[in-house]
């Protein structure tokens, strides 16, 4: 269209306008049958192409001008000697030297920090032979000893199994906020002391609690995702019910009030991140999946950060 107006405007001094002309049944006629008028805009349409063209040899010429000088935010160029017959060292600094930096002798990916696993899971699972084991394969691992107001059973180490203290104490240690965690379990208190904790992962220390299933979805609430919770079971519920037979420390009250709440706390298997099935006979395959569990916890990006 402006290029119509441009080749009009060229014409018109020559020829009347076609609304002047009143010889002209169609109006576009003269302009299509004059050649006059036609030579002119070919001539402009000629002289237009030849401008463009010398304006894009210009635009290309500054371009390839502009690419072809030293860009400041680049390194200088350095040879880079061959490996095959160059000192290592010597490539080394030809490389910093090329691309204009110093590499890092900084850790890619920091350390992991230490973790907390809850291990739990029903009466009769052998939740103390698992972590005993795991205990004794790995070094870098704390094993809270939680303390308790029930009495000690045979075998069991003060300080070791647990720290036994009485009722009264267990109160104190309530109003005083030094628990992590605390229940009521079957008649007898049982908690985390939050000093143990703290101690320990400043060392760099894994750490692992043994909690009932109660003290489980309590420290789920207050850790959240920060811990890794970990679901102990047998093979069976009858293998679970032959392992609290077997072990001879309750009255058959007690053993029906434990058998009647392992069956339950087995709901709970879904609230948990991972579940370890600890077959009997077959321990060491029972603490080998939690140490892969442990090792691929630390391998995650996006690690597990635990305030206490």
């Amino acid at each position: 269209m402006l290029f119509r107006r441009l080749c009009f405007s060229l014409s018109k001094s020559c020829y009347l306008p076609f609304f002047l002309s009143s010889k002209l049944t169609n109006p576009f006629a003269s302009l299509n049958s004059n050649p006059g008028f036609i030579s002119n805009c070919e001539s402009v349409k000629l002289r237009f192409q030849r401008r463009m063209s010398v304006n894009s040899h210009n635009l290309v010429s500054e371009n390839a001008a502009s690419s072809t000088m030293d860009d400041p935010r680049k390194p200088p160029v350095v040879p880079i000697p061959s490996p095959e017959t160059a000192e290592p060292i010597e490539v080394f600094r030809a490389l910093e030297a090329s691309l204009g930096l110093q590499f890092s002798s900084q850790p890619i990916f920091p350390k992991p920090g230490p973790l907390i696993i809850v291990i739990s899971g029903p009466s009769g699972v052998g939740k103390d032979a698992v972590i005993k084991r795991l205990r004794e394969v790995r070094e870098d691992l704390h094993f809270v000893v939680t303390a308790t107001s029930r009495a000690k059973r045979p075998g069991e180490v003060d300080g070791k199994d647990y720290f036994f203290v009485s009722k009264e104490e267990f109160l104190s240690m309530i109003q005083k906020n030094e628990l992590l965690e605390y229940a009521l379990v079957y008649g007898d208190y049982k908690g985390i002391p939050k000093q143990q904790i703290r101690q320990y992962m400043e060392k760099g220390c894994d750490i692992v609690l043994r909690v009932d299933i109660q003290g489980a979805m309590t420290l789920r609430r207050i850790l959240s995702k920060s811990a890794i919770f970990v679901f102990l079971v047998a093979e069976s519920e009858e293998a679970m019910v032959k392992r609290l037979i077997d072990r001879k420390t309750e009255t058959k009250e007690t053993l029906l009030m434990r058998v009647a709440t392992a069956r339950e706390e087995l709901r709970h298997l879904n609230e948990f991140d991972y579940v370890v099935v600890n077959k009997g006979g077959e321990l060491e395959s029972a603490v080998k999946l939690l140490e892969s569990i442990i090792d691929a916890e630390k391998a995650k990006v996006q690690q597990r950060r635990v305030v206490i």
